[in-house]
């Protein structure tokens, strides 16, 4: 089906959804008359016009006027009857609703990458009925990882032999696979999704993750159903949710590694960090980062100590088991079991909670999304850090090196249920039972004569 005629064929699907039967007799008119037979206009004429009208109509029933924005209202300019925010040209903003982020596509999707949670035995079969459901009905290209498509328990089915044969697989860190994915399906856990995430390290394609896994804070869609939602994906008009990723940098001082002369540590001018050699640095990983980055004190059994900064300047020294940088994703996962608090995906910040401080005074933090932190060893720390990427790529940290962590500009499309709000109290309520109480009772009535005589 060509991009016209798949544009044509939504129009009219959508004038049967709203009830509209004068635009589906001017839509579907026979394409072999050449003008009207009421007033001679030509047919051309009355579909772009019935188009417009369609569109319209589609507009006022998805974006209808809301009472507020999830970002707030934009805040006043003027303070008073004299003072005011000095104007600036060059920094100019538009912040979209996040309820209104809908899911379209410029072209109907082809590629379909499908991440099945490995080791899992039950997830076989739902596999097996998705990729038929793909490539039969839906004539997709799906995309699974070569070791999936090598699984004994799909080698051995010789009725999904065909299906299997039209498979196309690829290796992590091998094949690049970011350009040709139009939509990403996954099939667990949490785990999945943080996977999808790390296999594009730019554009990411939206997601729709089923929950097959064990907590599936992430996953809001139930399998039972994957025809019906999968349909609709691939309609448009679906609610997605940009959840924010982290751009992280590891920065090595080649210096100290070849030992040609000692690594000069960075020195600090009224907070402000500078360097004392400007071709120290190289960077050796950069990474985009779903959950949370975590610099913690790894086998040694002294404490971690290392130096905060934001935009160059010195904020503390984490002394403790380590430090967990994260997004407003990231909030429910290992930041929450260290006592920070749980961020709504689209609130634009940055999470820093220490694991284990020791001090009594250090509590969780909340940044702007905008800010740079570096995460350098102190001068002072007795052994070295190590640092991890939602869980993977562990590596060693020593001194002169440091870790440059800000907001990535490739969120990643997460495709919600029902909505951007209702999906994260759900899955608040239902995976981690947030607020769960025995009810309190009422107290009995007691009348006004009892109080009397009492």
């Amino acid at each position: 089906m060509s991009s016209i005629n798949w544009f044509l064929h939504h129009i009219v699907s959508t004038a049967a959804e709203l009830n509209s039967n004068l635009l589906l007799q001017k839509l579907t008119a026979g394409a072999s008359n050449t003008s009207c037979a009421n007033c001679g206009t030509g047919l051309t004429t009355h579909k772009m016009t019935a188009i417009k009208e369609l569109w319209r109509k589609r507009s006022q029933a998805l974006f209808r006027p809301r009472s507020h924005f999830l970002h707030g209202p934009y805040p006043a300019t003027h303070f008073g009857p004299k003072a005011c925010i000095l104007p600036n040209p060059t920094s100019v903003m538009h912040i979209q609703d996040p309820a209104s982020q809908r899911l379209t596509w410029n072209k109907p999707p082809v590629n379909v990458l499908v991440i099945r949670k490995i080791r899992d035995e039950s997830l076989v079969e739902p596999f097996k009925e998705l990729c038929r459901f793909l490539v039969e009905e839906k004539q997709m290209m799906v995309y699974v990882e070569r070791r999936v498509a090598d699984d004994a328990l799909l080698s051995k089915d010789e009725a999904f032999g065909s299906i299997r044969n039209q498979l196309c697989t690829f290796r992590e860190g091998f094949d690049d696979i970011s350009d040709c994915i139009d939509l990403i399906i996954c099939l667990g856990g949490d785990g999945t999704l943080l996977y999808a995430s790390s296999l594009f390290q730019g554009s990411v394609p939206p997601v729709m993750a089923f929950h097959l896994g064990s907590l599936g804070f992430l996953t809001p869609f139930k399998f039972e159903s994957y025809k019906t939602e999968v349909a609709k994906v691939f309609e448009g008009n679906a609610a997605i949710t940009l959840r924010s990723r982290l751009k992280v940098k590891v920065v090595k001082d080649m210096l100290q590694r070849t030992g040609r002369e000692p690594a000069q540590q960075p020195q600090e001018h009224n907070g402000i960090l500078t360097h004392g050699h400007s071709e120290a640095g190289k960077v050796t990983l950069q990474l985009q980062v779903l959950n949370e980055v975590v610099i913690d004190r790894g086998p040694s059994s002294y404490l971690s100590n290392v130096d905060l900064y934001l935009n160059g300047r010195l904020i503390t020294s984490v002394q403790g088991d380590g430090v967990i940088v994260s997004t407003p994703t990231g909030s429910t996962a290992y930041a929450a079991a260290a006592g920070a608090s749980m961020i709504h995906p689209n609130v634009p910040a940055i999470m820093v909670t220490p694991i284990c401080p020791h001090s009594l005074s250090f509590r969780p933090i909340v940044v702007p999304a905008g800010v740079e932190l570096m995460i350098t060893l102190s001068p002072d720390a007795r052994n070295t850090a190590w640092v991890s990427f939602d869980g993977r790529k562990r590596q060693e940290i020593q001194h002169g090196d440091c870790i440059k962590i800000t907001t990535s500009c490739y969120p990643v499309p997460s495709i919600c249920c029902h909505d951007l709000v209702y999906d994260w109290f759900e899955s608040l309520a239902q995976c981690l039972h947030w607020n769960v109480r025995k009810r309190q009772a009422r107290l009995a009535e007691i009348s006004d004569s009892s109080d009397t005589e009492n």
